[in-house]
């Protein structure tokens, strides 16, 4: 089958030195794949080449067999989503007028807003617990519930592909499980998701697969209890540690060896 999203030969950087280097990856249509890896390793950088954010060095991002570069923003943004770190807000927008900007890509100079997008925004503030929110200001909203608002933004836009850089930010822990079961039922239903977490017990609970990156390259890929081991969780991110199964989920659970 071949893969909805790949990377061919990617280096990445920022005028400096590569922050990734000659790097290959294929997502297959209906995987949630979550990239971890130790603070500057790359991760958020591939992403947001994968989103048509970053211009790679060289090499290539290829959506649908086709490389991003060469396909017109728009129709990207109809085929895939990306939700970055941080974003800001424009001053006063509403929730529901957060949201109602994933509806953009879906329209033409013929086909403007419809009935249609006023569903795909109600449907994406039910989805993140928003609607009683939907008249309220992003600025005036907890950095949890702001939060929540660009995930309705990203839902609204309604794409098959969703591109998720660190979206637990700024939550409580009730609220990280939340949204994380939240795009695991979007996964469960049809949607690829590739997304970027901190947490290596979240990112083993909720991926179909793991792809570990250290200094630029991917070390390890695969199946989250075959990624993730006592020894590679040393090697890469400098922590003795045990490596037991989830008492629930039967998924790697990293328990930190006391320091001493």
């Amino acid at each position: 089958m071949n893969p909805v999203l790949s990377a061919e030969g990617l280096t990445l950087g920022y005028g400096g030195d590569p922050v990734v280097r000659d790097l290959d990856l294929s997502i297959a249509e209906g995987e949630f794949t979550v990239i971890v890896g130790p603070n500057g390793c790359g991760k958020s950088t591939l992403l947001k080449a994968l989103g048509r954010i970053n211009r790679p060095v060289s090499g290539r991002v290829l959506l649908h067999g086709e490389d991003v570069r060469a396909q017109r923003a728009k129709a990207v943004a109809r085929r895939m989503a990306m939700l970055p770190q941080s974003p800001t807000a424009p001053e006063g927008i509403t929730v529901r007028g957060l949201a109602a900007r994933g509806r953009f890509p879906h329209h033409t100079l013929l086909l403007q807003w419809s009935p249609a997008d006023d569903e795909a925004v109600d449907r994406a503030l039910g989805m993140t617990g928003l609607a009683d929110l939907a008249d309220a200001r992003v600025g005036a909203l907890s950095g949890g519930q702001r939060q929540r608002a660009w995930v309705a933004m990203v839902l609204a836009q309604d794409t098959g592909v969703l591109l998720l850089d660190e979206p637990t930010t700024f939550l409580d822990i009730a609220h990280q499980y939340d949204l994380l079961e939240l795009f695991a039922d979007l996964h469960r239903r049809g949607r690829t998701v590739v997304a970027v977490l901190h947490d290596l017990a979240q990112a083993a609970r909720f991926a179909t697969r793991l792809v570990l990156m250290n200094r630029g390259s991917v070390v390890a890929d695969g199946a989250p209890e075959a990624v993730i081991t006592a020894a590679r969780v040393e090697e890469v991110f400098g922590l003795a540690c045990d490596v037991v199964p989830d008492p629930r989920t039967r998924t790697p659970l990293v328990i930190p060896h006391e320091r001493t």
